[in-house]
């Protein structure tokens, strides 16, 4: 029940060499040993995973889910005009669902990843990185497709910006979408200039027959000089193409199409669009890296505990 007198404790395990300690300060081995098992405990419970991974994973969760909500908030908040007849029919124009969509997916990814780095689940945090690598390798594919193919991208792309001005009034938000785009960004007018506004049923020149004020016209996003002194005319695009675009309406309203001013806007900031690019796929591949070596601190914890290291 005690230690010989001229013991040496010199060479001993760790363990070994705390419980010795713990004897020559009890006195008795059996309430040394019994302190020992509860420091063993202690230690074993104490996790030395990283705190760092775990609030990563945790502000990528709550990223997604305030995309998610503002989408969300964006659907409900138009409710009352959809309720009036001009619904949009195509739900991949309307930036809320976009925004749902993209909110969605990084919400359930990042609320595998989180669970499963606080609750140190590995089975979660493998999802976790089976869903991030799936992401980083639909986003390459779709990057060297684009590169490859891109007559067809542009097509498509034309395509899309048709429907855009098709259903301009359909949407509130993609209405602010494009509002924003020709006044605020690019400083343009349609797709391949502002005779393309004749796609839109309110804007069309035969629409005057009709009696739509717009007949012949352009939103007023199409302005140069739309915003004075904090106040939006709203008319200013009125019959501007009920004749032909001469110079002297090009002082009025904007005559470059959007699709050429965004691919010359493209040109400009290529580096920086590779640089946001490179972060996002390096954010990515980190957060890959941060999961897999959580599994590897969990498992390594879950080993010192049974093997009593």
């Amino acid at each position: 029940r005690t230690l010989p007198p001229n013991f040496s404790p010199l060479g001993l395990d760790a363990n070994v060499f705390a419980l010795v300690q713990l004897v020559r300060r009890c006195g008795d081995c059996s309430i040394a040993l019994t302190m020992h098992q509860v420091y063993l405990f202690r230690r074993r419970s104490s996790s030395e995973v990283s705190c760092f991974v775990k609030y990563m994973v945790f502000g990528f969760n709550l990223i997604g889910l305030t995309i998610l909500l503002i989408g969300v908030w964006a659907q409900i908040e138009k409710t009352p005009f959809s309720q009036l007849g001009t619904r949009l029919n195509k739900f991949y124009l309307d930036p809320a669902w976009l925004l749902i969509i993209i909110g969605g997916v990084t919400f359930i990814i990042g609320f595998t990843g989180c669970v499963g780095a606080l609750r140190e689940n590995t089975c979660l945090l493998a999802c976790y990185s089976a869903f991030v690598g799936i992401l980083l390798l639909i986003e390459l594919g779709i990057g060297i497709l684009g590169f490859v193919f891109k007559d067809w991208v542009k097509e498509q792309l034309e395509s899309q910006l048709d429907d855009m001005i098709i259903y301009y009034r359909d949407d509130p938000d993609l209405q602010s979408l494009i509002d924003w785009i020709q006044m605020d960004w690019l400083h343009c007018c349609g797709i391949h200039g502002p005779a393309d506004w004749d796609l839109n049923i309110y804007f069309n020149s035969s629409s005057e027959a009709l009696g739509s004020p717009e007949a012949g016209g352009v939103p007023f996003s199409c302005c140069r000089s739309a915003k004075r002194e904090g106040l939006i005319n709203y008319y200013c695009g009125h019959g501007v193409r009920k004749f032909a675009i001469s110079p002297a309406a090009c002082l009025k309203i904007y005559c470059e199409g959007c699709l050429q001013r965004g691919l010359v806007w493209l040109e400009r900031n290529f580096g920086a669009m590779g640089a946001l690019a490179s972060t996002i796929v390096a954010i990515e591949i980190l957060g890959i890296c941060f999961a897999q070596n959580l599994r590897s601190d969990v498992f390594a914890q879950r080993a010192r505990w049974h093997f009593g290291i």
